[in-house]
């Protein structure tokens, strides 16, 4: 009986290190990295694209339109 309880015990404990393991080493490799987890990117909306450039343009064009009125 104490025996059986010890067996589930313990494989119980490696199915839970076998689940957690990957999360384990993503918060591993995240705080190894200085809060960088994937490595150097460019921050949010750093990067030049059509789609970004015409909202810019709306938004100055509507900006310049209410500072008229």
């Amino acid at each position: 009986m104490a025996g059986d309880i010890v067996l589930v015990t313990i494989l119980m404990w490696i199915i839970a290190i076998f689940a957690f393991a990957p999360l384990g080493y993503f918060i591993y490799m995240y705080t190894m990295k200085d809060g960088e987890p994937f490595g150097d990117t460019e921050p949010h909306g750093d990067s030049h694209s059509k789609v970004l450039d015409v909202a810019e343009q709306v938004v100055n064009k509507i900006k310049s339109l209410i500072a008229k009125k």
